[in-house]
């Protein structure tokens, strides 16, 4: 489980990166502030979730569980989510 938690963390990260990027430069021009500001503070979301997701791959490694497990797959549920 601590592989899947971690390739999940890498694509969501992966995707953060991205959006910010994209944010960054290419919505900079075509959005109000407030509609930017909003959308970075999304992206910083999607990196924290990101983040966590590899402390819970790591978690998973030191103490197996079920905890664990239910917290990553609440932090996966709560990407796709939001």
């Amino acid at each position: 489980m601590d592989r899947l938690f971690f390739a999940f963390g890498c694509v969501s990260g992966f995707l953060a990166l991205g959006l910010g990027a994209f944010g960054a430069h290419a919505l900079r021009s075509r959005l109000s502030p407030e509609l930017l500001a909003t959308f970075e503070v999304g992206v910083r979301y999607q990196m924290y979730h990101a983040l966590a997701l590899f402390a819970v791959a790591w978690a998973a490694t030191r103490w197996p569980g079920t905890l664990v497990n239910a917290s990553g797959w609440l932090f996966v549920a709560g990407i796709v989510v939001f």
